[in-house]
């Protein structure tokens, strides 16, 4: 059994760590509450835009370079959204699962995905299997602009728009509850349409008003660039959630731990009271 002064030793490092644990914890939650707020927000936006778009697609009077296939096109771009920092438990390795499954569909179908990563973690896995990357992001926390997403999809738009990409793609965390987030595909280019056993089995015409060129021009890069920060919101209110969680096991893991290590010590005081007791008795019996 180990020495009592050990135990106390490891007891005492165990309660720092459970200190450290339990504040990162508590950032993570004041944290994880404002993130879900922008999240939750620009759900129902996102939401409503997407099917207005994807309803006027497909009328016959509607076109537009977005909503067009580049089939022609062998190169497509796909951004990874991972997390900057560690202790998140599962997060990372979720979402760079599902993108190693993604880039080998990609690949089968003939196309030759261009990686862009978003965080430290996911940039030190690509490096890690030797998988060349031309963009990488590791300044993004808890929060991200607008704007600058708005530039990203701008970019994404405009390399489309002239056929040099024949798709992009991003693999993120989408967030559904507190409980709930699960690693998914989104494809951001070409607009997908709904599948035909999902649309109305009559056909609706509309009337436009502006013309359809003119409104499709207007609503079809404003739908790309709220899709692509509704990614980055849930990207980033998950990872708060996750390492919320994980810290929390953590905590109670040491919380556990040193009720077992106070039992150990208990044992080992008293062990070595009784062998003192002992030597003085037979000290005792010694001197008679």
């Amino acid at each position: 059994m180990a020495k009592a002064r050990a135990i106390i030793k490891r007891r005492r490092a165990v309660r720092n760590i459970r200190k450290i644990t339990q504040t990162m914890q508590l950032i993570a939650t004041a944290r994880f509450q404002k993130c879900q707020q922008r999240a939750t927000a620009s759900q129902p936006y996102t939401r409503n835009i997407t099917e207005m778009i994807q309803a006027l697609g497909g009328q016959a009077a509607a076109d537009h370079p977005l909503l067009r296939l580049n089939e022609a096109v062998e190169r497509c771009v796909v951004l990874v959204i991972t997390s900057n920092r560690g202790l998140c438990g599962a997060y990372n390795a979720s979402v760079l699962r599902t993108l190693g499954t993604r880039r080998e569909q990609l690949e089968q179908d003939g196309l030759s995905p261009a990686m862009e990563v978003v965080g430290k973690k996911g940039a030190g896995y690509l490096r890690f299997l030797k998988v060349g990357v031309d963009q990488t992001i590791t300044d993004i926390e808890d929060h991200i602009a607008f704007a600058r997403v708005s530039d990203m999809a701008e970019r994404y738009m405009g390399l489309y728009t002239r056929s040099e990409i024949a798709r992009v793609d991003v693999v993120h965390m989408q967030f559904h509850s507190v409980g709930v987030q699960r690693p998914v595909v989104t494809q951001l280019l070409p607009i997908e349409m709904p599948k035909t056993e999902e649309r109305p089995r009559r056909r609706v015409e509309f009337e436009f008003s502006p013309p359809p060129e003119l409104l499709l021009k207007s609503l079809i890069p404003e739908a790309v660039k709220i899709r692509l920060f509704q990614c980055f919101n849930d990207a980033i209110v998950s990872e708060q959630v996750s390492r919320m969680v994980a810290m929390k096991a953590a905590t109670d893991a040491a919380g556990d731990t040193i009720k077992y290590l106070s039992r150990q010590y208990n044992r080992a005081r008293q062990t070595q009271i009784t062998t003192e007791l002992a030597d003085i008795v037979g000290g005792a019996e010694a001197v008679k």
